[in-house]
C-alpha cells in the first residue's frame, strides 16, 4: 500500500486544488450538464441514429459498441468492488461532491470509461468526428474531478479502460 502512497497524496492535493476554489461553484454548474452528457442515455440515442442514418457501418458500430460494453461493464464493476477506492469527499471533510455519484466507490471512473469508449469508436467509424469526441469524453472526464466524485486518477484509469475495450472490439477479441 505504500507505494501508491504518493498517489493518494497528489490525487488529494489536486483535489483541493479543484474543488477548494473561487470559481467551483460555476464550475460545478457547468460540469454537471457535461458530466450529464455522459450518463448513457446519449449513448443509446447516437447508437440508434447511426444505424437508422449509415447504411454503411451503421450496424457495425452498433455491435462493436455492444461488444466494447459487454468488456468494459464487468470489468468495471470488478474493479470498483474489488478495490473499493474511497471519493474524494470521503478523504477529507474540506472536499465535498456537488452532485451524489450513483455509486459508491471511484476506481476507476464508469462515465469517463463510457466515454472514451464511445469516443474511440466514433473515431474508428468516423475519423472526421474523433477530434471533437475525445474533446468531449475529456471535458467528461475534467467534470467527474470538478464536481468532485473522482480524483484525477480515476478518471486516467476509466479513460483507458474505455479505450482498451473499444480498440479490443475492433479488432475482434470479444
Amino acid at each position: 500500500m505504500r507505494t501508491i502512497e504518493p498517489i493518494i497524496r497528489w490525487d488529494v492535493a489536486f483535489s483541493f486544488f479543484c474543488l477548494r476554489n473561487r470559481y467551483s461553484q460555476q464550475s460545478a454548474q457547468v460540469s454537471k450538464a457535461i458530466s450529464h452528457t455522459g450518463d448513457g442515455h446519449l449513448y443509446i440515442l447516437l447508437a440508434l441514429v447511426v444505424v437508422l442514418l449509415d447504411q454503411t457501418s451503421g450496424t457495425d458500430f452498433l455491435l462493436v459498441g455492444l461488444s466494447a460494453f459487454a468488456m468494459e461493464l464487468p470489468i468495471y464493476w470488478l474493479a470498483k468492488n474489488t478495490l473499493k477506492r474511497r471519493r474524494p469527499s470521503e478523504f477529507s471533510a474540506l472536499l465535498h461532491s456537488h452532485i451524489t455519484p450513483s455509486d459508491k466507490y471511484s476506481l476507476p471512473s464508469g462515465h469517463t470509461a463510457a466515454a472514451f469508449l464511445m469516443a474511440t469508436l466514433i473515431g474508428h467509424f468516423y475519423p472526421n468526428l474523433y477530434l471533437f469526441s475525445l474533446l468531449w469524453a475529456s471535458a467528461i472526464g475534467v467534470s467527474r474531478v470538478l464536481l468532485g466524485v473522482h480524483f484525477l486518477t480515476d478518471v486516467l484509469i476509466g479513460a483507458a479502460l474505455g479505450i482498451v475495450c473499444a480498440v479490443l472490439a475492433i479488432n475482434g477479441v470479444l
